[in-house]
C-alpha cells in the first residue's frame, strides 16, 4: 500500500467526521473531526457498538430498528445516506448527514465506514458532505487500483509480461498514454509506450534513447536521475528542448497530443530504476497534486518489480548458460546412438537443477546420468553442476555397479556441497557393439527410465529404486537392477518437468507420457525425443532435461 503516514494524514484532515467499523460493526478508528462532532474521544469509543453508543435517545432507549435507516443500511452492508441525529458524550442529540459504505476484499466484506457532517438540517451540510463522500470515493478507487497494481506486478517475474499488464491497469483508467523508460548499463531505453492506438504505433516509441545529458534541465533528465515527480502543463509540453533525450520526449508527448504530463521516478530514491510517463490527451482531466502521490507510490511498485524481473532475468541467463555449459556432447559409440534434449522453464518460471550426461567408461560400458537437484534458483543450478562433475569422476576412477558409486556420491554431497536434495539415475550400459546389450542402474529417487521396444510397447523400469541423496542415510545400500535391451528398442531418460501436470499426481503424467512414446516406437531418435517435448503437458513451469538411447539392430 502507499506509504501509511500519507493515508494517515488524508484520514486525520479529511473535513467530514469518519468511523471505521469491524465486522461485528464495532468502532475501531476515527478521526479528530468525528471526536469534535460527536464529543467523545477516540479511547471512549474504540471497541463500542456504533450504532448502540451514538443512535439513542436522550433517555437512553435504543432506537427502534426500523424505520432506522442507520442501523439498516449497517445490518445490510448497504451504501447508503441519511440525515438523523446522534447522541454526544453529555447527551446532546447532534444532528448529522451521514453516508455508509462497506469495506470490502475479495468480495468479502470486512467493515463499514460511516462518514458524518454536523447539522444534518443544513442544505449546505448535505453539500459538503456529498463532496467528501466523492473524495472518499475517489481515494478508494486509488487505493484499489494500487492494490491492483501491487498484485499483478507480483504475479509474474517476467519484464514483458509486467509491462502488459501495468499497460492494461493504468491505460485508460489512470492515463490516456504511459512510457517507461528504464536505465541499463547501455544507457536508457524505452521499454513500452502504451496508449489506445495500434501495436505497431506504441512500438514505433519504443527502443534506445539518447544519453543522458548532465545540463540538461527536462522534466524527464531530472526525473531519471532521481528527481522528485514532475507535473507538467501545456506551457511545460511546449517548451523548447534543451538535449537530444527531451527532444525525443517533446517529440513523443506533442505526437500523442498530450495536454497533461506526470513523469515519476521507478524505484526508490536509493535506486532509480528509471521513470514512469502518464499522460493525458484530454482538456477535461488534467493531472492534480493529489494524483502525484498516488502515481509516485505506483512509480516505487513498479520501479522494485521491474528490478526484480531483470535480476531474475540476469539470474536465470547465468543458470542457463551453466547448464548448457555442462551438457556436453553426446559420445556415439559403436552403432549406439544417444540424443538428448534440454528445454528452460517458461519465461517467468524460476530455473532449475536438472541434467543429463553420457559418456565412456575405462571398461568400454557407457555411463548415462539423469538428475534433478531439489530447488528453483541459482543456487540449484550450482549444486548441478557440482554433482554433474563428482560424479563423472567418481563414475570415472571406480569401476563397480552404480549403487556403489552413488553411494559414495552420497557421503561427499552433505560435506562437499551445499546440495540439500537431490535425485539421479547412474546407468551402465553394456555389450559388445553386436550384441546383446544389457542396462544396469540404480535409481536415487528420480522417476522411471522408459524402455520402448520397437513393436510399440513401453514399460517403466521401476526396479533398483533407492533413497534420493541428501537424506542422511548413507549407511543404508542402494540397490542395482539389471534388464536386457532388445534390438531396435529405445532407453528415455527424463526429468520430472516432463511428466507433472499441475493439479494432479504424476501418475497421470506417466500414462501420457508412456502412450505418447510408445507411439513414437518407429520414429528416428532425434524426431522421438522432439516429439516427447511436443507432448510436454501443458501449464508446466519447470525446466526439462531427457535422455534417450536407441539399441542398434542385432548383427545380421
Amino acid at each position: 500500500m502507499t506509504q501509511p503516514g500519507f493515508w494517515r494524514e488524508v484520514f486525520d484532515h479529511l473535513g467530514a467526521g469518519v468511523a471505521v467499523l469491524d465486522s461485528s460493526d464495532r468502532i475501531i478508528a476515527v478521526n479528530p473531526a468525528a471526536e469534535e462532532l460527536l464529543g467523545r474521544t477516540a479511547s471512549a469509543m474504540s471497541g463500542q457498538d456504533f450504532h448502540l453508543l451514538l443512535h439513542r435517545h436522550v433517555e437512553d432507549a435504543t432506537l427502534p430498528q426500523e424505520p432506522c435507516r442507520l442501523l439498516t443500511a449497517l445490518t445490510r452492508r448497504l451504501r447508503a445516506r441519511g440525515a438523523d441525529t446522534l447522541l454526544s458524550e453529555d447527551g446532546h442529540l447532534i444532528p448529522v448527514t451521514w453516508f455508509s459504505d462497506p469495506v470490502t476484499r475479495n468480495g468479502e466484506v470486512l467493515g463499514m465506514i460511516v462518514l458524518m457532517s454536523g447539522d444534518g438540517t443544513d442544505r449546505e451540510a448535505a453539500v459538503n458532505l456529498a463532496a467528501h463522500v466523492t473524495a472518499l470515493e475517489d481515494l478508494t478507487d486509488r487505493l484499489a487500483l494500487a492494490a491492483e497494481i501491487a498484485t499483478a506486478l507480483a504475479q509474474t517475474l517476467d519484464t514483458e509480461e509486467a509491462l502488459a499488464r501495468l499497460g492494461r491497469l493504468l491505460v485508460p483508467r489512470l492515463a490516456d498514454w504511459i512510457a517507461i523508460d528504464l536505465r541499463t548499463d547501455e544507457g536508457v531505453r524505452r521499454v513500452a509506450a502504451i496508449g489506445p492506438e495500434s501495436r505497431a504505433e506504441w512500438e514505433a516509441w519504443q527502443g534506445p534513447l539518447p544519453a543522458l545529458d548532465e545540463h540538461s534541465r527536462s522534466s524527464l533528465v531530472r526525473v531519471l536521475r532521481g528527481g522528485d515527480p514532475v507535473l507538467m502543463g501545456l506551457g511545460d509540453i511546449a517548451q523548447p528542448p534543451d538535449s537530444p533525450l527531451a527532444a525525443v520526449q517533446t517529440g513523443f508527448l506533442q505526437a500523442i497530443g498530450a495536454t497533461s504530463v506526470l513523469i515519476t521516478p521507478l524505484g526508490t530514491v536509493r535506486r532509480v530504476t528509471g521513470a514512469l510517463t502518464l499522460a493525458r490527451t484530454g482538456a477535461a482531466r488534467p493531472f492534480d497534486s493529489a494524483e502525484v502521490s498516488l502515481i509516485g507510490d505506483i512509480g516505487r511498485r513498479v520501479g522494485l518489480a521491474i528490478d526484480n524481473t531483470l535480476r531474475f532475468g540476469r539470474q536465470r541467463q547465468i543458470a542457463e548458460a551453466m547448464q548448457r555449459n555442462l551438457l556436453a556432447s553426446l559420445p556415439q559409440p559403436g552403432r549406439l546412438r544417444l540424443a538428448a534434449r534440454y528445454q528452460p522453464a517458461p519465461a517467468g518460471s524460476q530455473v532449475g537443477g536438472d541434467w543429463y550426461d553420457a559418456f565412456l567408461l575405462r571398461d568400454g560400458a557407457t555411463a548415462l546420468v539423469i538428475g534433478d537437484v531439489v530447488g528453483h534458483d541459482l543456487a540449484a543450478a550450482a549444486g548441478m553442476a557440482q554433482l554433474h562433475g563428482m560424479l563423472r569422476a567418481l563414475a570415472w576412477d571406480r569401476t563397480g555397479p552404480p549403487s556403489a558409486i552413488v553411494d559414495r556420491l552420497d557421503q561427499a554431497v552433505p560435506v562437499i556441497t551445499n546440495v540439500p536434495l537431490a535425485t539421479v539415475i547412474l546407468a551402465r550400459l553394456e555389450g559388445p557393439d553386436e550384441g546383446p546389450w544389457q542396462l544396469r542402474w540404480t535409481n536415487a529417487g528420480h522417476p522411471p527410465p522408459l524402455l520402448v521396444t520397437p513393436d510399440g510397447r513401453a514399460e517403466f523400469l521401476e526396479q533398483g529404486q533407492g533413497l534420493l541423496l541428501g537424506t542422511g542415510l548413507s549407511d543404508v545400500s542402494r540397490p542395482d537392477a539389471t534388464v536386457p535391451l532388445p534390438p531396435r528398442a529405445t532407453l528415455l531418460f527424463y526429468t520430472d518437468g516432463l511428466i507433472e501436470i499441475p493439479g494432479t499426481d504424476l501418475d497421470i503424467g506417466l500414462r501420457r507420457l508412456r502412450r505418447h512414446a510408445a507411439a513414437l516406437a518407429c520414429h528416428v531418435l532425434d524426431d522421438f525425443c522432439d516429439q516427447v517435448l511436443a507432448h510436454m503437458p501443458p501449464g508446466t513451469a519447470d525446466d526439462v532435461a531427457l535422455l534417450a538411447v536407441r539399441i542398434p539392430a542385432a548383427s545380421e
